[in-house]
């Protein structure tokens, strides 16, 4: 057996606020919906590349309820990390930047469920140490 990719990664929201999630996935981050034919209160389906993330609405969300929010997040490898940074402090969306990692540009935020997201793009600029 080989994997050869993640087939998609699937991230809670409280039920009721799929206009925020839309909003937040679609227009700021700038993916595109894929909605299959499917029923209301099914998952929310979006494309990322060749991957897909799948949202669903849970009627009893708790957001950060692990013992470090910080440690669980999605990554998405980025091309234009610029302006996607920028995009999201107009729409003030707070960012966390205060980890860097050598080699690359990234931030983290948080989607209006409270899941962490990590963006990140190849920065040739940095010597890598590694």
């Amino acid at each position: 057996m080989t994997i050869h990719s993640i087939h998609h990664a699937q991230l809670p929201f409280r039920a009721g606020d799929e206009a925020q999630i839309r909003r937040f996935y679609n227009q700021l981050i700038g993916l595109t919906e894929f909605h299959g034919g499917a029923p209301a209160g099914a998952p929310l389906r979006f494309v990322a590349g060749h991957q897909r993330i799948d949202l669903v609405p849970t009627d009893n969300w708790q957001p950060n309820a692990l013992p470090s929010p910080n440690f669980s997040h999605l990554a998405f490898e980025v091309q234009g990390l610029p302006t996607l940074r920028y995009r999201l402090l107009q729409a003030q969306v707070p960012l966390e930047e205060s980890r860097p990692l050598v080699g690359y540009l990234r931030f983290y935020v948080k989607d209006p469920a409270g899941n962490q997201l990590e963006f990140l793009e190849p920065d040739a600029s940095q010597a890598s140490t590694v």
